[in-house]
Formats: structure tokens, sequence, C-alpha cells
């Protein structure tokens, strides 16, 4: 390993980019390593788990760069900067960044002095600095930003190849239209909602001159319970314009009563190129039973990933048959609608059928079934057809049927046997949502016939596993290699599909 060609060294290294402690560890082995690992860490080094607050080296790199007369000026402003002369760089780190964290800058300038106007001068003279050195800026997080950074000398050239951009809706409007005037070709822009938001007309400007935008991110954080002004409104006009670039949509809403967010309706229908459909909630926007017609007007003949918190499995039957054959996951939270649908049964059989006939490529689901014979006999045609299933979260209900405590444990007993029988060999991750809890030798035989099988990795909700018998059953298949995993965790985290076990 250790003498592979730099070239290929890069490509594995370029794999593990987001897995930070490896990469670090791997700067230690040789040269060659070391010189292919720098540029990979430095070209985003704001975004390790560290406590920035008390790593001083990245403070004292940034702040070799500074001229003689800088450094002068900021120490007579009473700004400690580091006071060891500096042997040569072994890199020219700064020409390797591609990126801005300003909140993780702002950390790192507090080392140099406590007192908020150095900050600012320091933050200034970094941000020069910045402007300078980089090749390009792909990514700028600009929350809690201090500085009109686009009128520093360079940061035309800088800002027109910015590609991410994140900001919360406190920015003053003006940040937004000084960027307006440079970057016109993000790709990616995530919006974060941290006070009780009001219209932001500077990031309606901004989304307006895009030509380029394919991600768009919006998560309401604030604490309220009511809006003085519709913050929604103009931003959202002007993404609906946008709306047949976007490939990547994630909404995350906080309901407040008596506001209507019905604008969202014009929007959905556009989203012609749409691959990845993410929000939180459904039923708010205005798709009422009585509206349900409006759900065939979303025709997403590309669309790869549904992930939806609270929606019934009748109007994600109707998104799936109007999808285009590549949808790979499809996560809900339909729980609540298990004891609020009076036809369940009727639409979770309905379900089913369209994610076998609609979705090949399915590698994460969420199901909900009845416990009923042919609940049963559809949910092994559905094992048989999807070959490519990962992860299955299954959530079962006795809710509309009389059943005595023997049959609901027969019927958990079935739906093990159809596993064993019907799984395709990729599954690796089964979640048993709340009640599902069967005896210690049904266990123990599924364990035992799913040996040779690739381990499997379970996620539940019933504490009745966290007893010691059922413990030492799952620690000897632990050992034996059947069973990778075993965890019992809230509900909250089983059926939340991108929580990892």
């Amino acid at each position: 390993m250790a003498k592979l060609n730099k070239d290929i060294l890069f490509l594995i290294f370029e794999e593990l980019q987001v897995d930070s402690k490896t990469l670090f560890s791997c700067l230690m082995v040789n040269k060659i390593w070391c010189e292919t690992v720098t540029p990979i860490l430095w070209r985003n080094p704001w975004c390790y788990e560290i406590n920035y607050s008390n790593k001083n080296y990245l403070f004292m790199i940034i702040a070799s760069y500074l001229s003689d007369d800088t450094k002068e000026f900021l120490t007579r402003q009473g700004i400690q900067l580091p006071s060891v002369s500096f042997q040569p760089l072994l890199f020219d780190y700064l020409s390797f960044c591609r990126s801005i964290n300003v909140k993780t800058l702002n950390t790192i300038t507090s080392i140099g002095s406590s007192l908020a106007y150095n900050q600012f001068l320091l933050q200034q003279e970094f941000y020069c600095l910045f402007m300078k050195k980089f090749p390009e800026l792909k990514c700028l997080d600009m929350n809690l930003i201090n500085h009109q950074i686009f009128y520093l000398p360079e940061a035309k050239t800088r800002l027109e190849s910015l590609c991410e951009l994140k900001c919360d809706t406190s920015i003053d409007p003006s940040y937004f239209y000084g960027l307006a005037r440079i970057c016109q070709y993000i790709q990616r822009l995530i919006i974060a909602v941290n006070i009780v938001p009001k219209s932001n007309s500077g990031i309606a400007k901004l989304i307006e001159v895009q030509k380029n935008l394919k991600y768009f991110e919006w998560t309401d954080d604030f604490d309220g319970d009511y809006f003085t002004d519709d913050p929604y409104k103009e931003i959202f006009l002007e993404l609906e314009k946008k709306a047949s670039f976007l490939n990547h949509l994630k909404l995350f809403f906080l309901y407040i009563d008596s506001f209507d967010y019905t604008i969202m309706q014009s929007l959905l229908p556009k989203l012609h190129n749409i691959k990845t459909l993410k929000t939180n909630e459904f039923y708010f926007i205005g798709f009422t039973a009585d509206e349900r017609s409006m759900l065939n007007t979303l025709v997403y003949n590309d669309l790869e990933i549904l992930n939806i918190d609270y929606i019934t499995i009748g109007e994600t039957s109707i998104i799936i048959e109007n999808s285009g054959g590549h949808l790979k996951e499809v996560s809900l939270k339909p729980y609540d609608f298990i004891y609020s649908q009076d036809n369940f049964s009727d639409e979770s059989l309905i379900f089913i059928r369209k994610i076998y006939e609609n979705c090949p490529l399915i590698e994460y689901l969420s199901l909900a079934l009845m416990p009923s014979k042919n609940h049963f006999i559809e949910f092994e045609k559905l094992l048989q057809v999807c070959q490519n299933l990962k992860s299955l979260l299954l959530i079962t209900s006795n809710f509309y049927m009389q059943r005595t405590d023997e049959e609901i444990l027969e019927n958990r007993k079935e739906i093990l046997k159809i596993l064993i029988k019907s799984a395709p060999t990729n599954l690796r991750e089964i979640r048993f949502f709340n009640d599902f809890n069967i005896s210690l030798e049904v266990l123990e035989e599924f364990f035992e016939k799913w040996r040779g099988r690739p381990a499997l990795s379970i996620l539940t909700s019933n504490f009745t596993y966290e007893g010691k018998d059922y413990k030492n059953l799952i620690d000897k298949y632990k050992n034996n290699g059947v069973i990778k995993n075993f965890k019992y965790v809230s509900y909250v985290y089983v059926e939340d599909m991108n929580y990892k076990i």
C-alpha cells in the first residue's frame, strides 16, 4: 500500500475525504502520502470535528502569510500573533483551499484577541489573504458574516466560481445584493431560518440571477408561533422560476397555525428534473383529500430519492406511479396515518404493488403493512422483484384487526419466514418499528436460518430485546458473524432512514 502510485493514492484518498481521522493518520506514513493527502485536507480545512478555539496551528499557519507591515499594524492594535519565527512552510497551504466557513474563521481569530474590534480587523486581513491566495472559491458558509467580502480586491475573480453557498435569513439583504452582482452560477444554495422570519429580498434577488441552480435547501430553525411578515412568498416565487433546473429540493418547515403554505403547490408540479425530494411535512402544503387530484400533476421521471416525513401512503402511491422507474429510496413516516386512515388496509396493498411495479432499483424502503394473507403475498413479491433492496423499515399494525396475542406473534413469525425465504441477497439492514416483539425461540430460529447470508444489522425500538437472555443470544450470533449489529433505540431513530446503525 505504501508503494502505490501517487495518482492511485490520490484517487483512494479522495474517497476518504469525509473521513478526516483516517486522512490525518495518513499524513504520518511517508513523504508521498503526506504530499498526496495535504491538498485534500486543506481543500476545506474548516469542516473537521475539532475544537478550533484550541487549535492554534491553523491560526498560526494563516497568520504566517500576513505581510510584515500588516503584522506590525495588527500587533500595535493589541492582537497577539505568533511570536516565534517560522521555518518555511512545507506546503503553500492556502493555495489548496477552495472554501470559507465564516463561523469557524471567527472562532480561529478569537485566538488572537478577545476584543470584538480586533477580531474584526484580523478577520478582514484573513479575508484579503484568501482572495489573493485561493485559486478559486467553491464553497462559502457565510453564517455570522460581518464583512462585505465582495468589495475586497480580487474578490470578483474568486467569487465568480462559487458553487455552494450556505447562509441564513438574519443576514442583511445588502450582502446578498453584493453577491448577486458576481455569483450567478451557484449550484447549491442552503438557507437556514434562524430568527422569527421575515421576507429577505436579498435572497430572492440572489436566486433570481442564478443560471445553474441545481440544489436548494430551506430549514426553519427559529422560536416563534406567528409571522409578522411572509418569509416564503418572495423567495419561493423566484425559486419557482428556477424549478425546471432543480435536481434536489429539501424543505424543512415549522408549522405556524393559520399561515397559508399553499404557495408550494405551484412549485412542486414544475420540478420536471427533480432527483431528490425531501420534506418534513406535506399535508399542510395544501394537498388535502379534496385536492388529491393535484397530486397527479407531480410527474417526476428522474426521481431517485423520495423522503417525506408525514404523508399518507395513498398520496405516496400516486407519486411513485408517476415516477420514471429510477427510485432508489422511498423513506416515509406513515405511522400516524395507520391510526387515522380508514382505508389503510387497501391503501397499503396498493402501495406495496406500486413499489414492485415501479421501483425495480429501490435500495431503501419504508414499508407499512397489515398482517394479513394478502399483504404477506404482496410483500413476498416485493422482495423477489426488488433485488437491490439494502435497508427495509417495517411498520406493522393490528389496529384495524381483532387478533389474539398468539395470532399477532404468529403473524410476526410469518414475516420473518418470508424474509428468510425471499429477501434479496443485498439486504443488509432491517428496522422493526415499535411493538415488533417475538419470542426468544423464534428470534434464534430466524438467526439460524439467516446463517450463510451477509451479516445483518437490526434496529428496533422494542425494549424486549434489552433483556439479558435476548442480549446473550444476540451476542452469540454476532460472534458467529450472522449479526453485524443489533441496536435498541428510540422509534425516532428507527423510522429515520438517515440514522446509521
